[in-house]
């Protein structure tokens, strides 16, 4: 348990390579799965286009929602998207900043995914196969006498040689030559738009707003932070007060039987000389508890964190406003003035 406790507390404190690596993992599999994906064009007219749209498109979208769901920003991004204001206000850039982080971690494994379709060239081949220019490429003096439903079903077989009867009209080879030249042209472009988008983001964007960029930065770090001392706060009230529940009925229990075995010393004395050391260690887990004791009141220590977080300024005693000061405008010095009653 141990080794198992320090691996999952370096991954806490290394989330971010954590996840950088969980994304490179996951784009491979993409890749992967991709090169043991069984492709079958249904060769026909109406068919080819959806089945080539639904491979080239879900796959990415499934890879992207499994990044988010694997991502666990994404609770705290909801949960500070839909807290009350309270005590503090939501700030817009903060969630968006948090929310391109994660997407764009989540969004590596679908690119792989549409970049190696279009690299090679099935999918694309079995969308557009019909609309190949068989005047250009083909016998043009016999495409003309075929009526274009006649000439859509043969032209959609050209992704599948077994059933493929149309080389009178268009050589097989140069009709997939021709669409998977042109599939992959669209695949390094797509590659070559997609990185020079990542360089822009990540590169070129916080140098023209570096302010506005590190103000979300810290804070989005700030929110996690936060959360994370939260809990560990809980789970530590929490094990104090199971510790001290146990303890008191340990004791309880212990002067049933005092009472119980009022005749017997054999009994008694071992009960006796252990009640004062549960009653210290008891003590001591008391003072973890700062004060909260009992259900009611934790209950409503959680709902008062949902709904009113602390004002984000050390020592504040009232509720910030939307200006940044607290409520009444910004602190004066006090004065202190000195009475002086004398008595008659």
């Amino acid at each position: 348990m141990d080794k198992f406790r320090m691996i999952f507390q370096f991954l806490q404190s290394n989330q971010e390579s954590f996840m950088n690596g969980i994304c490179g993992i996951m784009a491979l599999a993409s890749a992967q799965m991709y090169s043991a994906f069984d492709f079958n064009c249904p060769c026909l007219p109406g068919y080819n286009a959806a089945y080539s749209a639904g491979i080239l498109l879900a796959p990415p979208l499934v890879l992207f929602l499994l990044g988010l769901v694997m991502n666990n920003n994404v609770s705290m991004l909801a949960e500070e998207w839909k807290r009350p204001p309270g005590r503090r206000a939501k700030d817009p850039a903060v969630l968006r900043y948090m929310f391109c982080s994660m997407a764009q971690r989540a969004l590596i494994a679908p690119v792989i995914w549409v970049a190696v379709t279009l690299l090679d060239g099935k999918c694309f081949l079995c969308a557009f196969c019909t609309a190949v220019p068989v005047t250009v490429l083909g016998n043009g003096s016999l495409a003309p006498g075929l009526p274009p439903p006649e000439l859509a079903r043969l032209l959609a077989r050209v992704p599948c040689p077994e059933i493929y009867d149309g080389d009178w009209l268009l050589a097989r080879e140069v009709a997939v030559r021709y669409l998977r030249c042109i599939s992959q042209a669209l695949g390094w472009s797509f590659v070559l738009l997609t990185t020079l988008l990542a360089f822009i983001v990540r590169s070129v964007r916080p140098c023209f707003t570096q302010a506005a960029f590190l103000k979300s930065k810290y804070w989005s770090h700030y929110i996690d932070i936060e959360r994370k001392l939260f809990d560990e706060t809980c789970t530590e009230h929490a094990r104090a007060f199971a510790k001290v529940c146990i303890q008191q009925f340990f004791e309880a229990m212990n002067h049933d039987l005092e009472l119980g075995h009022a005749h017997g010393a054999l009994a008694a004395t071992p009960a006796s000389s252990a009640v004062p050391a549960t009653t210290k260690g008891a003590e001591e887990e008391k003072e973890k508890l700062r004060g909260i004791t009992d259900q009611g009141t934790m209950n409503r220590l959680l709902t008062s964190w949902h709904k009113c977080k602390p004002p984000l300024r050390l020592g504040q005693e009232k509720p910030l406003m939307g200006n940044g000061w607290a409520a009444g405008g910004p602190r004066l010095p006090r004065k202190e003035v000195a009475t002086y009653v004398s008595k008659v």
